[in-house]
């Protein structure tokens, strides 16, 4: 028998869940595949968080899909990144519109190709106004690099004369970093079986819930 009240199991949900996706490569090779074809995989399980998280009234949505310490792996591994994430995004933006959600990309995304940046911002621009699911992709992201890059614009603002030290404080800051527009996440979720975070959201996830799981 449930005897959770409907009302109050929805109350109890997270307004805004992140995820490290890890684990795909691992999870071709103990099929004896290239980690590629982990990659590809683990588009399908994207589709299917968003599906979820939409079924469910979830807020915002933020994953981890490529860090800024990606670029170390094999150029190979990296380049088929890329070509899948440019076929994704055009093979998804549709359906992701049709169900009203917003995408967006957060990161130093001046590191990609200019046609991925290009592409980046078309979609970005298409589902601006759709309001039932924000999905944040995080793109050659790291939560110092945000830290670093919230206290340099704050710099220049005091450089510039237009603010005083005295006057930065914790909401003053969060302002610059990257997911300044919603609520922090109150669910953090990493798949692959490491228990670390990985410099993803260190900011944004002092409070969060943490939740480490095994599977690839």
């Amino acid at each position: 028998m449930n005897l959770i009240d409907p009302a109050l199991a929805v109350q109890r949900l997270p307004k805004h869940i992140a995820i490290v996706m890890d684990g795909n490569g691992r999870w071709a090779e103990a099929r004896h595949r290239p980690r590629s074809f982990g990659h590809k995989a683990g588009v399908d399980a994207v589709r299917a968080v968003v599906e979820a998280c939409l079924k469910r009234g979830i807020d915002v949505l933020t994953l981890f899909a490529f860090s800024s310490e990606n670029w170390r792996r094999p150029q190979q591994e990296v380049s088929t990144l890329m070509d899948l994430f440019m076929r994704a995004l055009d093979r998804e933006v549709d359906t992701l519109h049709d169900n009203g959600v917003r995408l967006r990309f957060v990161g130093a995304r001046e590191a990609f190709p200019v046609e991925l940046q290009e592409r980046m911002v078309k979609v970005e621009t298409r589902t601006l106004g759709n309001r039932k699911l924000v999905l944040n992709v995080a793109v050659n992201y790291g939560g110092r690099w945000d830290i670093v890059s919230a206290a340099r614009a704050l710099a220049e603002q005091v450089q510039a004369g237009t603010l005083l030290p005295g006057d930065i404080d914790e909401v003053r800051f969060h302002r610059m970093t990257q997911l300044t527009e919603w609520p922090d996440p109150d669910l953090f979720i990493r798949t692959g079986g490491e228990t670390r975070v990985s410099n993803f959201l260190l900011w944004q996830i002092a409070y969060a819930e943490l939740y480490f799981t095994d599977t690839l």
